[in-house]
């Protein structure tokens, strides 16, 4: 995906004067508290949905670690990541759900469904099929993803033909590595375009998360806050954009959990920013029904 790599961008960049984005970096208690008060908009409906795939290698999993890490208040390895550098595989090989608790007992109503990265070079219609299933609800839990062969309704065991709203994923999550927006490969950019356009028809909401900005902006990498006054991370939410055809206001540049062992409020308050836009968002969609 470039060769970029994992060193950050010693280019120097401009700091702009003002925020390309507003943010409100004191924010983290409200949306906390938002999600966690968070009802369903469906009474048809337990828990919405969220699908999330993307690059191989962007820190899928580990944005889902996050996601609990900034709900919990301390690191979560919920969902096996790998530290591999320049793997050329998908780590992820079965689908996956993460839920996020509310309390011992309780979860809040949010289902995080984890599915195999795209590969730019290996990625086949099977896979594309796979996942636009997955987003209307027929992919059973533990289903394990093959290159060369898409789930079909003549497997029972894995495939869900009855699949009805609550099924249903309601949000379609990307995540991309920041540092490759620009030179992200063609065939997996036709590979997103070919999901998208299928989703689209269902008028299912779309958003991107950027992750590694630390790695894409020695400015960003010394201080976070400096995430959306980056003349760096804005131009690489334009290319990401450009290439993949989502909205600049769907798309959310972040810092995953990775190597850290203890949570902090800057990264979880650009992770539950994200969170809050993809819940709010799928609950929007949810409330015009099921989709076919």
């Amino acid at each position: 995906m470039g060769n970029s790599g994992s060193k950050v961008d010693q280019i120097p960049f401009q700091e702009l004067e003002k925020p390309w984005r507003t943010f409100d970096w004191n924010q983290k208690n409200v949306l906390k508290e938002r999600l966690e008060r968070f009802v369903v908009s469906n009474k048809d409906v337990k828990d919405i949905k969220i699908l999330v795939t993307g690059q191989i290698g962007a820190g899928k999993s580990s944005f889902i670690n996050s996601v609990i890490s900034a709900f919990q208040g301390e690191i979560a390895n919920e969902a096996l990541a790998d530290s591999t550098l320049g793997q050329s595989h998908s780590f992820t090989k079965k689908l996956t759900t993460y839920r996020i608790k509310r309390s011992e007992t309780e979860y809040l109503p949010f289902v995080i469904i984890d599915i195999n990265g795209l590969e730019p070079e290996t990625t086949t219609m099977a896979q594309i099929t796979d996942t636009i299933n997955c987003v209307r609800g027929h992919v059973k839990e533990n289903y394990e993803f093959r290159r060369d062969k898409q789930l079909t309704p003549e497997d029972e065991e894995n495939y869900k033909k009855d699949a009805d709203i609550s099924d249903q994923a309601f949000c379609l999550v990307y995540v991309m590595n920041t540092n490759s927006a620009r030179s992200t490969n063609d065939r997996l950019t036709e590979n997103l375009r070919l999901i998208r356009q299928a989703v689209s028809d269902e008028g299912i909401p779309q958003v991107i998360v950027m992750t590694k900005v630390d790695e894409a902006c020695s400015l960003v990498k010394n201080d976070l806050r400096k995430i959306y006054t980056s003349s760096k991370i804005k131009q690489k939410i334009e290319e990401c954009s450009a290439s993949v055809g989502v909205p600049i206001s769907n798309i959310f540049p972040v810092k995953n959990y990775h190597f850290e062992t203890d949570t902090n409020y800057d990264a979880d308050v650009l992770i539950l920013k994200v969170f809050d836009q993809i819940v709010r968002s799928a609950n929007t969609r949810l409330r015009k029904g099921a989709f076919k």
